[in-house]
């Protein structure tokens, strides 16, 4: 183990990029634990207040944030410097990404229907930062051969096809495939081929005239919702919390 981790990590530099997924996977599960314990009315935590206001999470997370991004910057991919960066950005990336939802929405929505995206969003992150670690590169750029390396116009290509296979699949409303496509091409490239979801950009462009493809897009789209919406619904009560019931 410790020669692996020696081979794989240390040596190319990467040490940084696992203590940072770390910390920012530790800090996000221990965000939830505590908040989870705060809204149960359970052990010594409470929310934090100063003159009356509330202050969440994400704003020493902001702070974390910058000041581990701007070390990492500054000391580089080795030394203690670089690993103590890390572990910085990661805490204040786990604060500010579990409170996701209330950036987007510019209002409290941590226990409700849409705070399920900062779950969301920390788990794809996490994920996606993973690949990297695993030695996955943006756009393909591993899969191509260290001849082609050398030439830039070959890795432009690459990386443009890549992107556009990418981009098509958003554009079918493909968002998590498109995510991860950026990182492992064949993702994408499934996702663009795929017929696309109903009322997707691609969808209202291509499929307005062709009843066939959008019924059969419909049919489609419902099966795998009804297939995948309580499973992904039950993952994210049991990682996130369950939201509030809507009020009345």
């Amino acid at each position: 183990m410790g020669h692996w981790l020696q081979r794989n990590i240390v040596e190319p530099g990467k040490l940084p990029l696992l203590l940072a997924l770390t910390a920012f996977v530790l800090t996000f599960v221990i965000t939830r634990v505590v908040t989870r314990l705060i809204r149960a009315g359970k052990g010594p935590f409470g929310n934090v207040e100063a003159g009356g206001v509330h202050i969440h999470h994400v704003v020493p997370g902001v702070i974390l944030t910058v000041v581990g991004g701007f070390g990492a910057v500054a000391s580089g991919r080795h030394g203690f410097g670089a690993a103590l960066s890390a572990v910085v950005f990661g805490i204040g990336a786990g604060l500010v990404l579990d409170e996701f939802a209330l950036i987007l929405h510019l209002q409290d929505v941590y226990w409700t229907e849409a705070g399920r995206q900062s779950v969301e969003v920390v788990v794809i992150t996490a994920s996606l930062v993973g690949l990297l670690l695993a030695g996955f590169s943006p756009f393909g750029v591993n899969d191509v051969s260290p001849d082609e390396l050398q030439d830039r116009a070959s890795v432009a290509l690459n990386v443009a096809v890549n992107f556009l296979f990418s981009l098509i699949a958003l554009s079918k409303g493909k968002a998590r495939t498109a995510v991860f496509g950026v990182i492992v091409p064949l993702v994408a490239l499934i996702g663009s081929l795929r017929l696309a979801r109903p009322g997707s950009p691609w969808a209202r462009r291509f499929y307005r005239h062709r009843h066939r493809a959008r019924a059969k897009a419909l049919l489609r789209a419902y099966h795998h919702d009804r297939r995948w919406s309580g499973p992904r619904r039950a993952f994210d009560d049991w990682l996130g919390g369950k939201p509030d019931p809507p009020r009345p």
